[in-house]
């Protein structure tokens, strides 16, 4: 919603960054809720516990296709706005779905060895271990997102997917001798183009 405001006074490129941060934060959370996983696991392995209810299998077979089809949907559509928030989104519902296979994983092999082995704690300790793998996805996809929110953010060169159509289309000009500095960053889904071109004088 911001960063479709119009340009004005004090932000005369727009408010298109607004994407980028807000993706950011979003990657940030990820990677601070990766490390509150992990630290939770470790405490829970050193810990003697109970393995988890049964019912929660359902519970998590549920999360996975419901956060499975979200980051789909969300991520294509994304794609289409070209938009880095609602990209890092999809992201967040790809990890809550990851987090839940990692559980469903863990927690069934706790409720199996429970069964049939003598110590059941020894077992439950499964779901843990799962947790921990689950956080250090979550981290890396966190990582990932944050990296080109903060391209963003610093204003960073778009690529030449971006940049060699935009030279080409400015050397397609009649009168124009060559391209000498062009200089392009984004802001939300919008391009920002500084262009320098040759002439004869």
């Amino acid at each position: 919603h911001i960063a479709q405001r119009p340009a004005d006074d004090d932000h005369p490129y727009g408010h298109g960054k607004a994407e980028a941060l807000a993706a950011a934060v979003v990657a940030v959370m990820l990677v601070l809720a990766a490390g509150g996983i992990a630290v939770e696991a470790v405490h829970m392995i050193r810990t003697p516990h109970r393995p988890p209810a049964p019912w929660t299998l359902g519970v998590l077979a549920g999360v996975m296709l419901v956060k499975g089809m979200l980051s789909r949907r969300v991520a294509a559509l994304g794609a289409e706005l070209s938009s880095p928030v609602v990209q890092a989104d999809a992201g967040h519902h790809l990890s809550d779905a990851v987090t839940s296979a990692a559980a469903f994983v863990g927690i069934g092999i706790a409720l199996l060895g429970s069964r049939w082995g003598a110590d059941g704690a020894a077992w439950a300790v499964a779901d843990d271990w799962a947790a921990l793998l689950a956080s250090g996805v979550i981290a890396i996809n966190g990582i990932a997102l944050l990296r080109p929110a903060v391209h963003d953010l610093m204003d960073g060169m778009a690529g030449d997917d971006v940049t060699a159509p935009v030279a080409r289309a400015a050397r397609a000009v009649p009168g124009v001798l060559d391209v000498e500095t062009l200089v392009v960053r984004k802001a939300g889904a919008s391009y920002f183009v500084d262009i320098h071109v040759q002439a004869d004088a």
